[in-house]
């Protein structure tokens, strides 16, 4: 399995976050290539993806890479990968339309089955996501695809959503983005929606994305966790640690390391 993602991180100035309107080149449309990914901007935020990594090393080294050319892009300014930015009424009011848009693409609950609610572009922050793409397949497509998805990615909320409260416990952000089962289908496999950006802080816990999203795809061989344990998404939304970490101990799951 391939391992990529599309990490999204703040900028900050002076200690107060900006929007990164204008800051660098790139669109979701058109991003700008950058060496081993891209950038581009969404929304009040930066956004950069990497190439698919098939080894933990060739992943790490994929994100180092690309954060440190964004990072040489905006010299002038603090990058930051906070879950949650918070901007002032009337800094918001002042961004182009643009800039505020949430919600370009449909993602769905593998929990419900349906699509999610768009969130409110009203609110004063912005969150920052830390998505994984996770390929084994090409061209796929349909239905049978779209229930391969959901069963994987019910499966990784276990394997990556359980173990992400235990380091990130904001549930702000999940009242807009990332709330347990949240993914989108992809032609090579799928975008698992659920974590936030705070995995970028500190190598150990780039390392153990990678680590965690092999060993959930090794396990679909076997049981699966969703079918013994049934519905998780309380545990994840709520940042349930304790029962967090009862699952995580008794199916002896990877810990990610918390400084």
């Amino acid at each position: 399995m391939l391992v990529g993602a599309d990490p999204e991180v703040f900028a900050k100035r002076g200690g107060v976050y900006v929007s990164a309107h204008n800051l660098i080149p790139g669109t979701k449309d058109r991003p700008h290539p950058v060496p081993s990914g891209a950038v581009q901007v969404d929304g009040m935020a930066l956004e950069f993806n990497i190439d698919p990594a098939d080894s933990e090393d060739e992943f790490v080294y994929n994100i180092q890479e690309v954060l440190a050319h964004l990072r040489g892009m905006v010299p002038d300014y603090e990058v930051v990968a906070d879950p949650v930015a918070r901007f002032t009424k009337e800094y918001m009011d002042a961004q182009p339309e643009e800039s505020l848009e949430l919600g370009c693409n449909d993602d769905w609950n593998a929990w419900s089955g349906e699509v999610n609610e768009v969130p409110d572009q009203e609110n004063s922050f912005r969150t920052g996501a830390g998505h994984v793409h996770l390929g084994w397949t090409e061209g796929a497509n349909g239905e049978a695809h779209l229930g391969m998805c959901t069963e994987f990615v019910k499966q990784s909320d276990f394997y990556l959503g359980l173990p992400s409260v235990l380091y990130d416990d904001d549930t702000a952000r999940r009242e807009m983005y990332g709330k347990a089962g949240a993914f989108r289908p992809k032609s090579y496999g799928v975008e698992y929606r659920v974590l936030s950006n705070k995995w970028l802080v500190n190598e150990q816990l780039t390392r153990w994305v990678f680590k965690a999203s092999q060993n959930c795809f090794d396990s679909m061989r076997g049981e699966k966790l969703y079918e013994k344990y049934g519905d998780i998404q309380e545990v994840i939304n709520t940042s349930n640690k304790t029962r967090a970490l009862e699952i995580i101990r008794a199916e002896n799951l990877l810990l990610p390391e918390v400084a």
